[in-house]
């Protein structure tokens, strides 16, 4: 006999997340709604942007504790210690855990030997903060999963069209609608991937956002501690609720708390510029093979049209033979 409401549902419906350690360690843990705002400070808008069910467009979002990653495949939290993927289990994610745990434990690695080697200066000059790391390999495989699209495509498409125009048939013409198909839907997702970075590389204060371990520990050199991390176990899902209720007066009270957070941005932002590029030579590609079907139609076009004239042309010889006789 569970209830309240068997447990608002068995603590908001329980889902299997795959959790990163910083070290690298992979492993999986069923997380509720509540435990998962508990563990990352994240409140339910955030969450609903990690929703497949929901299609919110591609998204990276700096909160309090932790980084929102909503990119294609990709629906992940990242914080300063961890990182949480939903649908591990899908072959395509399961290939960027595994990156996860291989990339942020050779990190790790070279972290530990920087400390026995007493080179703490270096250490703090090279590294990356840990949740640019993950973030970047989160970057790393939205960016090359839709280059290898792209790539596809291509080695496809071109072929297609150039038979097309020395044989215009049914057949040819339907595949080439379908590669048209293709070539819309995969441009808007990277368009849209585009335009996400583009905006954050656009907002200062959403790059300000994203650096959560110099904001952890701006927050304890000021005495100041997390809206979640004083929460009983027993009173947790009320008082959360609670929190969804006051949720644009609290981030107010939070935002203004670190008025004097200001920090260097230029780490994040070469990041960003990296991946900006790439995605952005992924769209090139793909702008350039639509051209490629736009010149293609209009050459069918014109050969349609010469072969209707000449049709005209043999109708009009016809009849005046006809006439003459």
């Amino acid at each position: 006999m569970t209830t309240p409401l068997r447990r608002k549902t068995a603590a908001a419906a329980a889902r299997e997340w795959a959790v990163i350690a910083g070290d690298g360690r992979a492993y999986a843990e069923e997380i509720g709604k509540y435990g998962l705002m508990r563990r990352t400070g994240l409140l339910s808008r955030d969450l609903r942007v990690m929703d497949p069910v929901l299609s919110y467009p591609s998204s990276i979002l700096g909160r309090e504790r932790a980084i929102v990653v909503n990119l294609e495949h990709i629906r992940a939290v990242v914080t300063a210690s961890e990182v949480l993927v939903l649908n591990s289990r899908d072959p395509i994610v399961a290939v960027l855990v595994h990156d996860l745990g291989l990339k942020l434990s050779a990190s790790h690695q070279k972290d530990q030997e920087a400390q026995r080697a007493s080179n703490l200066l270096s250490l703090h000059e090279k590294n990356l903060p840990f949740e640019f790391r993950a973030l970047e390999i989160c970057l790393e495989s939205a960016c090359k999963y839709l280059e290898t699209e792209t790539l596809t495509l291509e080695k496809e498409a071109y072929p297609v069209l150039d038979e097309l125009t020395g044989n215009v048939s049914t057949l040819n013409l339907e595949r080439v609608r379908q590669i048209k198909s293709r070539l819309v839907a995969i441009s808007a997702r990277v368009q849209k991937v585009r335009d996400e970075l583009e905006h954050l590389l656009d907002d200062d204060m959403d790059m300000a956002a994203m650096h959560l371990s110099e904001k952890l520990a701006y927050q304890v050199s000021i005495g100041q501690s997390s809206r979640f991390d004083h929460l009983d176990k027993e009173i947790e899902e009320e008082r959360i609720e609670e929190l969804e209720e006051e949720d644009e007066e609290e981030e107010e009270k939070w935002t203004e708390s670190l008025s004097g957070f200001r920090p260097k941005i230029d780490e994040l932002e070469i990041l960003l510029e990296a991946y900006f590029v790439q995605i952005d030579g992924t769209l090139n590609k793909l702008s350039a093979l639509r051209e490629y079907v736009e010149d293609t139609e209009d050459y069918i076009n014109i050969m349609l049209d010469d072969k209707q004239n000449q049709l005209l042309q043999m109708g009009v010889l016809l009849s005046t033979g006809k006439l003459i006789a």
